[in-house]
């Protein structure tokens, strides 16, 4: 339903600063377990359970009512309409859509991700690029990917850049955050998880290992890749060749290459 409250024209509202500082600070959303999520896309996905609040500007009310309607049918949440000038104070966007929620966080255990489906997982370690983490995190869910066990110095999944870039990956993407890598991948390997590592170090290429059964890939820091620490607990050492001058892809890219051609096999 839409509200029929007051609009809401001035930045020095309580809800307009509450809905800033989200945006800007990953401790309040952290203690009040939401995240911020801003587009038309990002809305029409979101789960209607997990709705928390809706934010809507005064040029998207009269253009999209009859999709706001819709989307918040049966939930009880009642749109709060602000002017666009505010709407524009709270976006973190340069073109703002008009259309802002505040969800509900779903917190997964690393014991409920490998109890997620045909084990297949990736492993992040020290990512420090929302816009990486984001990407992998769509292309995750587009290979088919079950689980994603992400360092805890790795960049902020509910980060308003990361959101953006998973497209709405974040909703259904299974993902935790854990302090000890190195632990983490012997509880892979004890459970019979088979664990590649990205590496320039790697013997065998890509495309030539078996990805069939449980695996997991490991993929590194943007710069120094993945710590030795980590590197060192993995099963099998992976490489993708290069031809010309460059001598490894981006995190997010490699991730995908890997993460398709494990698609790839598992499809036959």
């Amino acid at each position: 339903m839409m509200s029929t409250g007051i609009m809401i024209t001035s930045t020095a509202n309580v809800k307009v600063k509450r809905l800033a500082a989200l945006q800007k600070k990953k401790r309040l959303r952290k203690e009040e377990g939401v995240f911020l999520v801003e587009g038309i896309r990002m809305f029409r996905e979101v789960p209607p359970k997990r709705v928390s609040e809706i934010y809507v500007s005064e040029a998207f009310y009269k253009k999209e009512r009859d999709t706001l309607k819709k989307v918040l049918e049966g939930t009880g949440i009642e749109a709060e309409l602000l002017s666009d000038q505010v709407f524009d104070y709270v976006s973190d966007t340069k073109t703002p859509q008009g259309v802002l929620c505040v969800v509900k966080r779903k917190e997964y255990t690393l014991e409920e991700i490998l109890r997620c489906g045909s084990p297949f997982f990736l492993v992040l370690d020290n990512l420090q690029d929302p816009g990486n983490v984001g990407t992998i995190i769509r292309t995750a869910e587009g290979a088919g990917v079950t689980g994603i066990i992400l360092s805890a110095d790795s960049a902020d999944v509910y980060n308003p850049k990361t959101i953006r870039s998973t497209m709405g990956s974040v909703y259904r993407v299974p993902f935790c955050y854990e302090e000890n890598i190195p632990d983490v991948m012997d509880v892979l390997n004890g459970a019979g998880v088979h664990t590649f590592a990205a590496h320039l170090d790697g013997k065998c290429d890509y495309d030539e290992a078996d990805y069939r059964h449980p695996c997991a890939f490991l993929i590194g820091n943007e710069g120094s890749g993945l710590r030795k620490e980590v590197a060192e607990k993995a099963g099998e050492y992976v490489r993708i060749p290069m031809l010309g001058h460059v001598e490894s892809l981006n995190a997010a890219a490699a991730a995908a290459v890997l993460m398709f051609e494990a698609a790839r096999q598992r499809r036959k």
